[in-house]
């Protein structure tokens, strides 16, 4: 048996103490913390991107607790320990010195005036819901304290002590209390402010209003002297310090962010604090103006409006108004940023960008504007008006439906929605063939989200010649460029070309007239039934976008892109100020030679001029539209071999449309002129020697289902045909299921009563050309 043994035998109470000491160090390590200290519910914070606060959302347990600052502010710091516990990072969580002081002091008082709570004892009492403070308690709290100081540091402790302290009603912790108080983060107090603070733990009632606020003052002022005596402040700081106002009442808390802030918290539901990159005083002058023009709006019935503005150089998100409501009733906590609304016409420019990239289409391409029928579907224009053909980027920038609709007709709908799902449209769940030909006038959905990155994005490509992931919105977030854009630096660069000539509203449209404006290449869509109206632009830097309706789908009759959403985005583009528009990508295009009329690849027939494409276009249809037709010596009849020498023939090439698209063409272009007629002695033969088609049907077309309704006497009415000829003076025989109907000229015109089923309709003009067609009218009651 060793000396050493022996002597622990002979001294039991020395084994005691040993297991004392280890069962004591035992529990401090293996005793569980108490839950309260990590498993708090805190209020939702959304701050700007230099720190500010935008807005907050009260905890679960209605407290106004926010997440704890990552630091302590000095000052606070110093005014705490000052007041509360001088000797903190001496002492291991119990202070003895503390303890007797107090002791004597209630002894001598005849009553409990004093506690000698160190800061960490205090902390656990928070911990535990500020039980009675009975000896037991005390007890507790000891031992408590001691079991945290064992686990953390002491700057830890400070942080959860300042975390859970509270500061008066429903305010917990210093980070709430210095918004709620003094409207700013605990950082950016001031002496006064931090003393405030320091002491309103201690008696959290005395903050409310009344004769109790003296009492605050003056705990208050004697801090702020003790600090003085401390060194802490200067002579001339402490004279600042008391002359500062207590707080009157907590203050209402901003309200500027509230969409984003339930957006974020709901994909990142454990998150308390949301450091976004918004702009705090943009996001302050774009609130106000979805405030003042939701008011305009409300009066034709328009109830909400939202607003993006995005920063397409950084991609980061600038400023966020998800719904400006015009009351309770009108869904005003939906964030309809990023909820599915119809399209209208905004996703045009996507299909002109990519029909240019992949050699489908030329800029100057004349597009068919007439009346037309794809099965059941009949687009129209917005104005209800045709003109016949249309350079694509005017149909663009007119927002010409009819146009748009042949260009999706001849891109084919699976491969744009193939291509619109790799740009980022996420909402298009349908296959291809359930939108059809609507897929470009709002047959789809999309979040205002979505498509102002889109139009960012493409900006970016046309500006830097990189597609780039979505917009930020929170800092550190990083998404990825999915998939291939399809879409080419100087495809984008001249989508948005087309875009700047898209007219402005009001005294905006003039705005080439003036100096110091600026270019904005922008688009407006009205959906189906005036449920949505959009409008999406681009200046040199920042990307816009508006969505107007209401959040209910109900109809606006006044409701439209161009007269709703447009003036927002000019008013936010007014506050963004001018900036230099983006220079032509020059190593991006390459120039071709097109007709001046028909805007097709000249060969040498038309007139033409230079015009940029991007630089990988494959586009190689030379003009369709220019015929060689021969000529006698006068130049006013057509002539052939059977009925004119060759020497005698005079050739020429001639701008010439399709029936259909010259009737329009005409209304528009008083300049135009048809193929001249074949001279009389020709005519016997003309078959021969050409075969041009010099007649279309305007109504009904090939394979149109014709719906007639019923009258009140309840016979079937009549419906008109229509028809159209080269030459306005041409006259036409009409032929219905080979029984002759009558002779027009001038206006094609023919009033008939059709039973229900499949006819056939003839129609022979003066030169003996043919036109047959079949139709379907409906049977029933339709």
């Amino acid at each position: 048996m060793s000396k050493t043994f022996g002597k622990w035998i002979r001294r039991p109470w020395l084994l005691g103490v040993a297991g004392g000491m280890l069962v004591a160090s035992l529990l401090l390590q293996y005793w569980p913390l108490p839950s309260s200290l990590q498993n708090r519910d805190y209020a939702r914070l959304i701050l700007a991107d230099n720190g500010e606060l935008l807005g907050a959302r009260i905890a679960g347990d209605q407290q106004w607790r926010f997440a704890p600052v990552t630091e302590l502010p000095d000052k606070y710091e110093q005014a705490l320990l000052l007041f509360e516990d001088r000797r903190f990072r001496l002492h291991p969580g119990i202070d003895p010195l503390a303890i007797a002081r107090a002791s004597w002091g209630n002894i001598k008082a005849g009553r409990v005036t004093s506690g000698g709570s160190t800061l960490t004892m205090q902390l656990a009492r928070m911990l535990r819901d500020d039980p009675p403070r009975t000896l037991p308690n005390k007890a507790l709290e000891a031992l408590s304290a001691l079991h945290l100081e064992w686990h953390f540091s002491k700057d830890e402790l400070l942080n959860f002590y300042a975390s859970h302290a509270p500061f008066g009603g429903n305010i917990v912790g210093l980070r709430a209390a210095a918004w709620r108080y003094f409207g700013r983060e605990p950082e950016q107090l001031s002496w006064a402010e931090a003393a405030t603070l320091a002491v309103l733990p201690n008696s959290p009632a005395l903050i409310h209003p009344g004769r109790d606020r003296e009492r605050l003052r003056q705990k208050r002022d004697h801090l702020l002297h003790r600090l003085t005596e401390a060194g802490a402040l200067s002579k001339l700081d402490l004279t600042l310090a008391l002359r500062e106002p207590l707080p009157e009442r907590p203050r209402p808390l901003p309200h500027l962010a509230p969409h984003l802030l339930t957006t974020l918290a709901a994909e990142a539901p454990s998150q308390a604090v949301f450091h976004t990159t918004l702009n705090a005083d943009l996001q302050r002058r774009t609130q106000q103006i979805a405030e003042q023009q939701g008011r305009r709006l409300a009066r034709d019935g328009v109830h909400n409006l939202s607003i993006l503005v995005l920063d397409h150089e950084r991609m980061r998100t600038l400023a966020y108004v998800g719904n400006q409501a015009a009351g309770d009733s009108h869904a005003p906590a939906v964030d309809i940023i990023q909820r599915p609304r119809s399209t209208g016409s905004i996703l045009k420019p996507l299909l002109y960008g990519l029909m240019l990239e992949e050699g489908e289409l030329l800029p100057t391409t004349l597009v068919p504007d007439i009346p037309a029928y794809f099965g059941g579907y009949r687009p129209e224009n917005y104005d209800r008006q045709y003109r016949g053909a249309v350079p694509a980027h005017r149909a663009l920038a007119r927002s010409l439906n009819v146009p748009a609709v042949h260009m999706l007709k001849d891109y084919g709908i699976e491969r744009l929605h193939h291509r619109l799902q790799e740009l980022g449209v996420s909402t298009l769940h349908r296959p291809a063939e359930d939108y059809g030909l609507s897929l470009i006038l709002g047959g789809a959905e999309g979040t205002l989200w979505e498509l102002t990155n889109l139009y960012a994005r493409m900006t970016s490509m046309a500006r830097a010649g990189t597609w780039p992931a979505e917009a930020q919105r929170i800092h550190g977030e990083h998404g990825e460029a999915k998939g291939d854009p399809g879409l080419g630096q100087g495809a984008a660069w001249l989508t948005l070309q087309a875009l700047l000539n898209v007219v402005r509203p009001g005294t905006d449209a003039l705005w080439r007239d003036f100096s110091g404006s600026q270019a904005i290449a922008w688009k407006t869509g009205t959906s189906y039934g005036l449920r949505d109206a959009w409008a999406i632009g681009s200046n040199g830097r920042y990307t816009v976008g508006v969505w107007a309706g209401n959040a209910g789908g109900e109809p606006a009759p006044a409701l439209s892109g161009q007269k709703s959403a447009a003036p927002v985005l000019f008013e936010v583009f007014a506050q963004l100020g001018n900036h230099r528009w983006f220079d032509r990508p020059t190593r991006a295009l390459k120039t071709v030679s097109v007709c001046i009329t028909d805007g097709y690849l000249a060969g040498g027939q038309c007139e033409s001029r230079e015009i940029d494409i991007p630089r990988h276009s494959h586009f190689q249809q030379v003009t369709p539209h220019y015929q060689r037709v021969q000529l006698d010596a006068t130049g006013q009849y057509r002539v052939h071999a059977g009925c004119e020498r060759v020497s005698a023939m005079v050739s020429a090439d001639l701008f010439t449309l399709p029936p259909l698209q010259a009737h329009f063409w005409r209304l528009h272009h008083s300049d135009y002129r048809p193929v001249p007629p074949w001279r009389p002695d020709c005519l016997a033969a003309v078959h021969h020697y050409a075969d041009d088609q010099p007649m279309d049907l305007l109504y009904p077309r090939e394979g149109s289902q014709v719906y007639i309704p019923l009258e009140l006497s309840g016979r079937r009415g009549r419906t008109v045909l229509q028809a159209v000829h080269r030459h306005p003076e041409g006259k036409l025989f009409w032929h219905l299921d080979d029984r002759y109907l009558g002779k027009t000229r001038l206006f094609h015109e023919q009033a008939v009563s059709l039973d229900p089923g499949w006819h056939k309709l003839r129609l022979v003009d003066g030169d003996g050309y043919q036109l047959e067609r079949w139709f379907r009218v409906l049977g029933g009651e339709g």
